[in-house]
């Protein structure tokens, strides 16, 4: 029988990868970024996810597996490595939820102009932080439906924003942010400035996912390095739209959790449009918005509940998170992740009443995940590295292309820009204002090592798994 010809093109997973991965509440981060964004967007596709694209393409496509970067880790530098891993892509999950939960009140108290008392903050944000839990006990094709309806809600209001504003500037010549030179669009090469790397860098990841369809392409050595660069430029256009329309609408102060919607009526006003249209709009715009961060939660939930039920069932994380339903969906691990995220919001709702350094909690929450999450890619590129030295009989699909050396670089700079952006984040100023500022996001961080390592301290070290 004739063996039927491979059809599956790379593009067509990086436009899929690009609509999962897409989430409108990182564009409030971008937006912060101010016009040096477009310097980030550039520079970061080359230096970071292009590497990491073809990176994760070899590791995924050589050591085929459901633990996906925990086996790469594990093989190479064993269990309790693989074990911190797992603990730092869970983890981030929770704490992103209770970010959104911040995010949803505060969109809802900008879109109404109203104030929520406390009573009022408890319920809407557990809430949804418990109504996205339930729905990760679904499979996702039960609830593929909502995904599908928020990818276009998110395209929707993500492009129409940047229009909108481009527009805005062409017709009055205003912005909140001028560009006056090509030194405007440069970054400040001091820690404030840099402090960024780490949010450009968080909307990228994510793209390992590219791995798996390698199998399927008729030609993976080819259409793997183009479509990370056409699946990067995509993922960039889609951010950096919204976040120009932010730009012109509104200070790089004000772009906080409710600068989407904020943003609609500053630039609607600024055309002259009827008040109660505008208002209208905005609600419209604020209610997709809320959908959207819903089905965010719903697109992630059964990738990352499977890979903690997956090292729970190696030993890297506890046992309760290998606990499935009928449908095989590991729905503890679910139900941990709404207690945990209950306690932050509750936590946080006490400190926001009690301290003004926790007052601009979406900030915070967003920030502790994005660490927790850097963190967990960190050894990736050392074990790269690392099983391409000592594993050499394993025939590999795809290969990084290049001499040793330049292997070594291409796997090294992604590498030090994780790490440069995990610190950055937290030390984005050394002065003692920024620290006190920033204290209960290095609490956070610090809370959850001491967690990591009583976990790690458990597991059992083991050989690296023969493939």
């Amino acid at each position: 029988m004739e063996k039927k010809k491979k059809k599956f093109k790379l593009f067509d997973a990086i436009l899929a990868t690009v609509c999962i991965t897409l989430v409108a509440e990182s564009v409030m981060p971008t937006a912060a970024i101010g016009n040096s964004q477009y310097f980030w967007w550039i520079f970061l596709i080359i230096a970071f996810c292009i590497p990491y694209g073809m990176i994760s393409a070899e590791l995924g496509t050589t050591y085929q597996s459901e633990g996906g970067m925990y086996d790469w880790v594990k093989r190479a530098f064993g269990a309790k490595w693989a074990a911190r891993v797992a603990w730092n892509y869970w983890i981030n999950f929770p704490l992103w939820i209770a970010s959104l939960a911040v995010a949803v009140t505060d969109v809802i108290m900008g879109i109404l102009n109203i104030e929520l008392s406390i009573v009022w903050l408890l319920v809407l944000q557990l809430g949804y932080t418990w109504l996205v839990s339930f729905l990760g006990t679904q499979r996702i094709g039960e609830s593929k439906w909502i995904v599908n309806i928020g990818t276009f809600f998110k395209i929707a209001f993500m492009v129409s924003l940047g229009i909108l504003g481009i527009y805005v500037y062409i017709k009055t010549g205003e912005s909140a942010n001028p560009i006056h030179s090509v030194a405007d669009l440069l970054p400040t090469m001091d820690l404030a400035g840099l402090s960024f790397l780490s949010v450009i860098i968080f909307n990228f990841l994510g793209f390992e996912v590219v791995a798996t369809f390698a199998d399927d392409m008729e030609n993976p050595k080819k259409e793997i390095p183009k479509a990370l660069i056409i699946g990067g430029s995509l993922m960039a256009l889609f951010y950096v739209l919204p976040a120009t329309g932010i730009n012109i609408a509104m200070s790089l102060e004000d772009a906080e959790a409710a600068g989407i919607t904020e943003s609609f009526m500053i630039l609607m006003t600024k055309l002259g449009m009827n008040p109660d249209f505008v208002r209208i709009v905005v609600i419209m715009v604020g209610m997709m918005f809320i959908y959207t961060m819903v089905a965010n939660i719903v697109s992630w939930s059964f990738g990352v509940n499977s890979v903690a039920k997956y090292s729970a069932d190696d030993g890297g994380l506890p046992k309760i998170f290998s606990k499935t339903n009928k449908d095989g969906v590991p729905y503890m691990a679910s139900i941990l992740n709404g207690v945990v995220a209950s306690v932050i919001v509750i936590l946080g709702i006490i400190l926001g009443e009690v301290s003004e350094t926790a007052s601009n909690l979406f900030w915070t929450f967003f920030s502790l995940s994005l660490v927790t999450l850097l963190i967990s890619y960190i050894p990736l590129f050392l074990a790269f590295l690392k099983l391409r030295k000592e594993d050499k009989k394993t025939k590999r699909v795809y290969e990084v292309p290049g001499s040793e050396g330049f292997i070594k670089v291409f796997a090294i700079v992604p590498f030090i820009l994780l790490v440069l952006g995990v610190i950055f984040t937290l030390f984005g100023d050394f002065s003692p204002e920024y620290i006190s500022e920033n204290m209960p996001l290095i609490i956070g961080v610090i809370v959850s090592f001491i967690v990591e390592e009583i976990l790690v301290s458990k597991v059992k070290e083991t050989k690296k798994k023969a493939k």
